[in-house]
């Protein structure tokens, strides 16, 4: 990663980063937006790579940790796009039947940050599985720009029934006590409500900062909710007041937390959006939440 800083960056750039990753605009825009804050000795090629992820250096837990048991399997997704790859781990050694915990991951196919944090989930003492939603089309290519662009291909409500799937294999699973969570992050943070409005025995569902359901869907959700909002995601949250308001208004079991001054992605320890003190505090009360929820 280059020499700048977070706190050396504008809002602005973050923002101009946060459209380009969700295909409002396109490279060639992004770039020359970028220029406009390319002062100062800051090239736009340096603020690229700076903003880009890097998953050289921040990967938590390693595939071969020995505490897991952990490797890749392939589920079938009748309605979806048939046969799926998923990141499938659990503690090493674990005695008896463990909660289960799907992981979505972001618009971009199952990339290391999302598997890294699928084993944190199951290192939490879970068995959790991490589908790769660009299987259909070859599998994450090892790159984000490829597999945003990969992902955009795809149908989306052929891309949830995969997930819906994911939970189904999860819960006829040796290892899975048949109580199953979801979590998600952006794009998985709606496949999470997706999720929680679709699958009646879900047992409980945590978006990050992800888009949210129909308000006429709200009735239909069982599943208690834990959602994790960035106080300037701007985007996301203008979103939330009317999905509160029907959560409210159909008695559902909720909690919600918006993290003041952290940007959409603060959870991403590999982007220079990620805030430390938040999303440590965000995961932990995700493995409290899934704890209570799904033992």
């Amino acid at each position: 990663m280059s020499q700048l800083k977070k706190e050396d960056i504008r809002q602005e750039v973050f923002d101009l980063y946060d459209d380009y990753a969700h295909n409002r605009i396109d490279r060639r825009n992004f770039m020359q937006s970028l220029s406009t804050y390319a002062v100062g000795g800051v090239t736009v090629a340096s603020l690229m790579s700076f903003l880009m992820p890097d998953y050289k250096g921040a990967v938590q837990v390693q595939a071969n940790d020995p505490r897991l048991e952990s490797g890749y399997v392939n589920y079938d997704s009748p309605k979806g796009g048939k046969n799926i790859k998923a990141l499938l781990s659990k503690p090493a050694g674990a005695k008896g039947k463990l909660g289960g915990i799907v992981v979505v991951h972001e618009n971009r196919g199952l990339n290391p940050h999302i598997e890294d944090v699928a084993r944190r989930a199951a290192l939490a003492g879970f068995v959790s599985i991490a589908p790769d939603a660009l299987t259909p089309l070859g599998g994450y290519p090892g790159n984000d720009d490829a597999g945003r662009e990969m992902q955009s291909k795809r149908d989306r409500a052929e891309m949830q029934e995969d997930f819906i799937a994911a939970y189904e294999y999860l819960k006829n699973h040796k290892d899975c006590n048949g109580k199953i969570g979801v979590v998600g992050f952006c794009f998985g943070g709606a496949i999470a409500n997706m999720m929680a409005v679709r699958v009646p025995d879900l047992a409980a569902s945590v978006p990050f900062y992800g888009g949210q359901p129909a308000t006429e869907d709200v009735p239909k959700i069982k599943a208690p909710l834990l959602l994790h909002y960035a106080g300037l995601d701007t985007r996301v949250n203008e979103g939330w007041p009317a999905y509160e308001k029907a959560l409210k208004e159909n008695g559902k079991d909720y909690t919600a937390f918006i993290y003041p001054d952290v940007n959409h992605g603060f959870h991403n320890d590999t982007t220079p959006r990620y805030d430390k003190a938040a999303a440590e505090l965000a995961w932990k009360r995700t493995v409290d939440f899934f704890k209570e929820k799904l033992v």
